[in-house]
C-alpha cells in the first residue's frame, strides 16, 4: 500500500524539477534578448579604442602613413619583430627544456624549483630592467668588483652593454618564460607516455625520444604560451623606453606626448594592430589543436621518471632548473631589497602614501567596475546561447591583448573629440568655462583600465558561474524566493571565492600598468608604477627601491594562482 505522505513529497519534488527545467530553459531562451543587447552595449564600449584606430586606418590622411613609412616606421617594425623572436626564443628554449625537466625526471630539489620557476612573472619587466642596468652598467656593482679584482681601467676590457635590443631580449625573456612553462609543464605530466615508452625501448635515446616523440604531442601547448609571450613583448613600454629601443609601444607614446602628433601615433597604433591581429589569431588556433598521442593518459607512479638520471645528471638538471630562477627574480629581487635598506630609500619614502593611496584608489575602482561588468557578461552567457552574445562577449574581452599604449591611444582620440564637443555644448548653453569635462579625469584612464583587465575578472567569475548548477535558481523561486533572496543567499556565497579571486587580480595587474596610466593619467595621480619609472628614468632607482619592492611583493598573489593552476 502506498504511503500518501510519501506520495505527496514525491508529488511535490517532481512539480519543483518541471519547474526547474521549465525556468532554466526559459531562462536561457525568453529573456535573451535582454541579457544579448547588455552584452552588446559592453562590447561596443570596450571595442571603441579598436574602432577609433581602425577609423583612422580606413579613413585617416595616408599622407601621415607615408611619412612614417619614409622614417621611423622600418625601424619600429624591425626592432619589434626582433625583440620578439629574440625574447621568445629565450622564453621558448628555457620555459620548454626547464618543463621537460621538471616533468620526465626526479633529482633533489625539484619540487621546490617545480613552484620557484613561475617565481619571475611576479616581476615587472621595467622593474627587471631597471635593476639589471643598474647592476651591469660601468659603475655599478658587477663592473665594479671585475675592475676591483683584476685592476683593468676603463678601456682594458670589454662588457656587454645592457642597454641595448640584446639586452632588452635577455629581460623580457628571462621575467616571461614562465608563460611556456607552465602550459608546457602540464602537457608535458598529462600527455601519454605509452609512445615514449615505446620509443625507449625500441632503442631511442632520451634525447631523441624527446625530439621525436614528447615534442611534437606538446607543440600546441607550447605555442600557445609563446603567443602570450609575444603579447606581452609587443605590448611592453617600460623595457624598451628605459633601454632606448624604438618599438611601436615607445613610438607611439613619443608621438603622442612628446611631439604632439595624433595621426603619426594613430597610425602607428593601426599597424600595431596587424601584429595583434596575428598573435590573437595563432593563439586561439593553439587553444583549438590536439596532442598527437592517440592512446589517452597514461597512468604513472608519480615518482617513477621517464628519464632516469646519472649522479651527474641530477646535479645538471638541478643547475639548469635554478639559472633561471636565480636570473629572472633571485638577484633582481635581492639587490631590490639591498637597495630598499639603505637610508636613501627609506628616507625618500617619506610621501610614500601620497602614490600608494593614488594607486590603491586607482586599483579599487578598476577591480570592482571589472567585477561588476564582468557579472553583466557571465550571466549574459549563462542567460543567453546566442551567437550573437558569445561574439558580443568575444569582443568585449579582447582586450588583455591589447598593449597599453595602443589602448590608451585609441580611447583618447574618440573621447577627445566628444569631449571637445561636451565641452563646446556646455560653454554655449550653461556657461561652463572649466575647460574639458572627460579628457585627463580619473574616469577615462579607469575606463581604459577595465577594458585591458576585464577578460582577468570575466575568466574568473564565468568559471564560477559555470560550476553552480542552472536549475538552483529555479528551484528556489518555485519555493518562493525573490530574486534579490536568490541572488543573496545562492549566488553570492557560490560565487564570492571566484569574485574575490577576479577582483584581487585586476587591483594587482592596475597597480603594476605602466603605459596607459602614463598616458592617461591626470597630472595630480601619482602611482606606485609611475613613481619608479619617474624615478628611475631620472637614474634615482635607489629612491624608487621601496615602491618597487611592493609592486614586486604585490606580483606574487598572482603567481601563486598561476602556479596552482598550473599543477591542476
Amino acid at each position: 500500500m502506498t504511503d500518501p505522505a510519501r506520495s505527496d513529497a514525491g508529488l511535490r519534488v517532481s512539480r519543483i524539477r518541471r519547474f526547474a527545467s521549465r525556468n532554466a530553459s526559459a531562462g536561457a531562451g525568453g529573456g535573451a534578448g535582454g541579457w544579448t543587447l547588455a552584452a552588446l552595449v559592453l562590447a561596443l564600449l570596450a571595442g571603441l579604442p579598436l574602432a577609433a584606430i581602425l577609423w583612422e586606418a580606413l579613413t585617416g590622411d595616408t599622407g601621415a602613413l607615408r611619412e612614417l613609412a619614409d622614417t621611423v616606421l622600418p625601424t619600429y617594425i624591425l626592432n619589434t619583430a626582433l625583440l620578439m623572436l629574440l625574447a621568445g626564443g629565450i622564453a621558448g628554449v628555457t620555459g620548454t627544456g626547464c618543463a621537460w625537466i621538471i616533468a620526465a625526471t626526479r633529482f633533489p630539489g625539484r619540487r621546490v624549483l617545480g613552484w620557484a620557476l613561475v617565481l619571475p612573472l611576479a616581476l615587472p619587466a621595467y622593474l627587471s630592467a631597471y635593476l639589471y642596468a643598474d647592476m651591469l652598467d660601468f659603475a655599478g656593482p658587477v663592473q665594479s668588483a671585475l675592475r676591483g679584482l683584476t685592476g683593468w681601467g676603463a678601456g682594458d676590457y670589454w662588457f656587454p652593454g645592457i642597454r641595448s635590443l640584446g639586452g632588452g631580449a635577455f629581460v623580457l625573456g628571462s621575467v616571461l618564460y614562465p608563460y611556456v612553462y607552465l602550459i608546457a609543464r602540464t602537457s608535458f605530466a598529462t600527455q601519454s607516455t605509452t609512445q615514449f615508452r615505446a620509443a625507449r625501448s625500441l632503442g631511442a635515446a632520451p634525447a631523441k625520444a624527446f625530439w621525436h616523440v614528447a615534442l611534437p604531442a606538446a607543440r600546441p601547448a607550447i605555442a600557445g604560451g609563446l603567443a602570450l609571450v609575444l603579447m606581452e613583448v609587443l605590448a611592453d613600454f617600460g623595457v624598451a623606453d628605459y633601454f632606448a629601443i624604438p618599438t611601436f609601444s615607445t613610438g607611439i607614446f613619443r608621438s603622442w606626448l612628446a611631439m604632439g602628433d595624433k595621426a603619426a601615433a594613430l597610425k602607428l597604433a593601426a599597424v600595431m594592430l596587424l601584429f595583434v591581429i596575428v598573435l590573437v589569431a595563432w593563439e586561439a588556433h593553439t587553444r583549438s589543436g590536439r596532442s598527437d598521442s592517440r592512446d589517452g593518459l597514461a597512468m604513472r607512479d608519480a615518482n617513477e621518471p621517464l628519464v632516469a638520471l646519472s649522479p651527474l645528471g641530477k646535479a645538471l638538471a638541478f643547475a639548469a632548473c635554478a639559472v633561471p630562477v636565480l636570473i629572472g627574480f633571485v638577484l633582481p629581487a635581492g639587490y631590490l631589497a639591498s637597495l630598499a635598506m639603505t637610508a636613501t630609500a627609506q628616507s625618500a619614502a617619506g610621501d610614500l602614501a601620497t602614490y600608494l593611496g593614488g594607486s590603491l584608489k586607482l586599483g579599487l575602482a578598476a577591480a570592482s567596475l571589472c567585477l561588476f561588468t564582468a557579472l553583466l557578461l557571465a550571466f549574459a552567457r549563462a542567460r543567453s546561447a546566442s551567437r550573437v552574445t558569445a561574439s558580443a562577449i568575444r569582443l568585449a574581452t579582447l582586450g588583455y591583448a591589447l598593449p597599453g599604449a595602443l589602448l590608451a591611444v585609441g580611447l583618447l582620440a574618440p573621447l577627445g573629440a566628444f569631449d571637445q564637443s561636451l565641452t563646446r555644448f556646455a560653454r554655449d548653453n550653461l556657461g561652463w568655462s572649466g575647460g574639458l569635462l572627460l579628457t585627463g579625469t580619473s574616469a577615462i584612464l579607469v575606463y581604459a583600465l577595465v577594458v585591458r583587465f576585464l577578460t582577468v575578472a570575466y575568466n574568473s567569475v564565468s568559471g564560477g558561474l559555470a560550476r553552480i548548477p542552472p536549475g538552483l535558481d529555479a528551484a528556489a523561486r518555485s519555493l518562493g524566493a525573490g530574486p534579490s533572496r536568490v541572488l543573496a543567499r545562492i549566488y553570492a556565497p557560490l560565487l564570492a571565492p571566484s569574485l574575490a579571486g577576479a577582483a584581487a587580480l585586476v587591483f594587482i595587474d592596475t597597480l603594476r600598468e605602466l603605459p596607459a596610466t602614463l598616458i592617461l593619467r591626470p597630472f595630480n595621480l601619482e602611482t606606485l608604477a609611475t613613481r619608479t619609472y619617474r624615478l628611475a628614468g631620472d637614474e634615482r632607482l635607489v629612491e624608487a627601491a621601496i615602491p618597487a619592492l611592493i609592486l614586486l611583493a604585490a606580483g606574487l598573489l598572482p603567481v601563486l594562482v598561476l602556479n596552482r593552476l598550473g599543477k591542476r
